[in-house]
C-alpha cells in the first residue's frame, strides 16, 4: 500500500478537521519519518504545506462566493483568529481575505487543487458476482465532477457525515457513493447518500436520484479506500471490455456498509456497475 495515497485520501476527507502529521502517519501506517518523504516523493510538497494550501485554497473559493463571515471561513481552515488567517493567506496568495471577497475572482490565485490519487491497472482483479438489485432512491449531498476534478469526491463524504442526521426517511445504515447523469464531454454528478423511503420531505439542498432495477456486475474492493480509483479504472478499461458484456446506461454505485469506517478508510466496499448483455 502506498502511505502517500493513504495520506491524500485522509487529508481530502478531513480537511474541515484538525489535522496533525502524528494522526496523518497513524492512518498512512507509517512513521512521521516515513510520510514526510513518501508524500514529498509523490506529490513534491510536504504534508502539511498541501494540508494549508488546500485548506486556504477552499477558503478563497468561498470568499470568491460571497462569504459573509470572514471569520467563519477562518475558523473553517483551522485558524484561530482573523489575524492569524489574514496573515497566512496574503503570505500564501499575495492578497487579503478581503480582496478576494470584494473582487469575486480567483483567475490570479494559484490554488491547490486536490491531487488525483493512482489509477494504474490492477492485475488481480477478482471477478464479481451478477446480481439483480432493486430499485433503491438516494439521497444525500450531490455535486456536478469531470473526470479531472473527481479528486474532490473524498471532501463531499466529509460533508455527508456532516449532514447525513439531517436526511429524513432514511432506510437503514448503508451508505451509497452514485455517479449519473453522465454526458458526453464527461461531466457527471456524484450523489454520497442513503436509501430514503421518500423524496416529498427532502430538504432542497440534498440531492436525490431513482435507481431502478438492474442487473449488476458486484465487485469487492477490500483495499483501502484511497485505491478505489484502481479498482474502477480497471472494471472499466480491462475488465468489461474483455467480459463480452455492455454497460447499461443506469446509475453505478459504491455500497457502503457497517464494515467501513470513515475514519480510516478501511473495511471495504463493493462496486456496482450497470450492465446489459
Amino acid at each position: 500500500m502506498n502511505p502517500a495515497q493513504k495520506a491524500l485520501w485522509y487529508i481530502e476527507s478531513h480537511l474541515a478537521q484538525p489535522l496533525n502529521l502524528d494522526e496523518i502517519a497513524a492512518i498512512a501506517g507509517v512513521s512521521r519519518f516515513h510520510i514526510v518523504r513518501a508524500f514529498a516523493a509523490a506529490t513534491g510538497l510536504s504534508v502539511m504545506r498541501y494540508v494549508r494550501a488546500r485548506r486556504l485554497s477552499e477558503a478563497a473559493r468561498a470568499l470568491a462566493g460571497g462569504a459573509p463571515d470572514i471569520m467563519g471561513v477562518a475558523l473553517d481552515a483551522d485558524y484561530g483568529s482573523h489575524e492569524a488567517f489574514t496573515r497566512a493567506f496574503r503570505e500564501h496568495f499575495g492578497v487579503t481575505p478581503e480582496t478576494v471577497r470584494g473582487s469575486a475572482k480567483l483567475d490570479t490565485l494559484q490554488l491547490q487543487e486536490p491531487i488525483i490519487m493512482d489509477s494504474t491497472i490492477i492485475d488481480n482483479l477478482q471477478p464479481p458476482r451478477f446480481e439483480t438489485g432493486r430499485a433503491l432512491l438516494v439521497a444525500g449531498p450531490g455535486e456536478r465532477y469531470t473526470w479531472e476534478s473527481g479528486a474532490a469526491i473524498p471532501g463531499q463524504w466529509q460533508r455527508f457525515h456532516q449532514k447525513v442526521d439531517e436526511i429524513p426517511d432514511r432506510v437503514g445504515k448503508v451508505a451509497y457513493g452514485v455517479c449519473c447523469n453522465g454526458d458526453d464531454s464527461g461531466n457527471f454528478d456524484y450523489i454520497a447518500g442513503v436509501e430514503v423511503s421518500d423524496f416529498s420531505d427532502l430538504p432542497r439542498e440534498f440531492s436525490r436520484v431513482r435507481i431502478p432495477e438492474q442487473r449488476y456486475a458486484v465487485f469487492s474492493h477490500k483495499d483501502h479506500i484511497s485505491t478505489i480509483r484502481r479498482t474502477v479504472n480497471t472494471i472499466w478499461n480491462h475488465w468489461l471490455p474483455a467480459s463480452g458484456l455492455k454497460a447499461a446506461d443506469a446509475p453505478s454505485f459504491e455500497r457502503y456498509d457497517e464494515n467501513f469506517d470513515p475514519v480510516t478508510g478501511n473495511g471495504g466496499l463493493e462496486i456496482w456497475v450497470p450492465i446489459r448483455e
